[in-house]
């Protein structure tokens, strides 16, 4: 553990130039403006959302395009606006990683960006439904590269706990999820020493060889992986009975610049449990989720799954949101309820002072 602390101590000191995880450079201002929500693609009239987020050093659109390719295979419309033509493809970015030279890194924890994915998710969806009926309740998928899974994990746990009346809102994008493909993200180990490992070799992978600075609230994460990346992963089971799941571990070795190393192992990213799937992806884990063609291997493998997810989702999501309602229609009555007993409780005890103060004759 010694160790793991020192590297990411070590981090924080040195500066870099990023460079996408799909190979391309990207200035830094391009990197610090690309946040929040960006459409890739619109169908005439979309029944489903696809949202893909980025890992840690990544980037919204270079993380999902291969090395050379003039677009990513998410708005390529030859591939998979091609394949699910009634979609809306989007992709999130969130401040994974600053210069310093440009000033101090934020402060922004998993949990935080994991609030402000929500409340980007639902306001866009709100400002959707004055343009699309239903919009709020439309189905969503999300791709998740390396620790874009664990934000996505815990921005579902966060919106499936907001029940109250007047946040409800925000439990929509738990309700309206379908399915989530994982690519690379570490969900378990066998304890401290095996998440820190698999931390360390995620930011290894993803920092280019000569200066990297990363938010070092995020690298804390990671590196404490047995209070954060477990909790984050219990929080989240209990949900994944409802998802439709499929994770993805990488089968080529990645240059941590000291050797050539998996960086997630397919026991951590891919996890065997009852009703998921698991495949492994030939390449590495920058890559992974980078196809350059209709005809490459890894898209003949994800596609069919984003198409068979994105068929079945409107009726799965259409249940789940009667359940939701008969189950918010049941806590009002019930809030009700407990207003009326209260109300009655609060009669009853003036009444008895009044009746106890007449005997006394006050």
């Amino acid at each position: 553990m010694g160790r793991s602390s020192s590297f990411f101590q070590s981090l924080r000191k040195i500066r870099y130039r990023p460079n996408s995880n799909g190979g391309t450079s990207i200035k830094q201002n391009d990197m610090d403006k690309s946040t929040g929500l960006e459409e890739l693609y619109r169908g005439e009239n979309p029944a489903i959302d696809i949202i893909a987020v980025h890992g840690i050093n990544g980037h919204p659109v270079n993380t999902f395009s291969a090395q050379g390719a003039s677009r990513t295979w998410l708005g390529d419309p030859e591939m998979l606006p091609q394949d699910i033509k009634d979609s809306r493809i989007l992709t999130y970015g969130y401040p994974a990683s600053v210069a310093t030279v440009l000033g101090s890194p934020s402060s922004d924890r998993i949990l935080q960006h994991a609030q402000t994915m929500i409340a980007e998710l639902v306001a866009d969806r709100e400002y959707e439904e004055s343009k699309c009926k239903n919009a709020l309740k439309r189905p969503i998928i999300f791709v998740c590269h390396s620790l874009g899974g664990i934000i996505v994990k815990r921005a579902l746990v966060y919106s499936a706990s907001r029940k109250g009346h007047r946040i409800s809102h925000l439990r929509s994008i738990y309700v309206s999820t379908h399915g989530i493909l994982f690519f690379g993200t570490p969900h378990q180990g066998s304890g401290v020493a095996s998440l820190a490992t698999a931390a360390q070799r995620i930011i290894q992978a993803v920092v280019p060889s000569r200066l990297v600075d990363t938010q070092p609230q995020l690298l804390d994460a990671l590196r404490q992986g047995s209070e954060i990346l477990q909790e984050v992963t219990d929080n989240f089971v209990p949900l994944m009975k409802d998802l439709s799941i499929f994770f993805f571990w990488e089968q080529e070795k990645t240059d941590l610049r000291y050797k050539y190393d998996y960086v997630v192992t397919e026991s951590s990213a891919a996890p065997i449990l009852d009703n998921t799937e698991r495949s492994g992806l030939r390449a590495d884990h920058r890559s992974m989720c980078t196809f350059a063609s209709r005809n490459a291997p890894g898209y003949r493998l994800v596609a069919p799954c984003l198409i068979r997810y994105s068929r079945n989702a409107p009726q799965a999501i259409d249940r789940k949101w009667r359940v939701e309602e008969e189950n918010r229609g049941a806590l009002r009555q019930q809030e009700m309820r407990d207003l009326v007993e209260d109300s009655e409780r609060q009669k009853s005890r003036v009444a008895s002072e009044v009746e106890l103060k007449s005997e006394r004759g006050i």
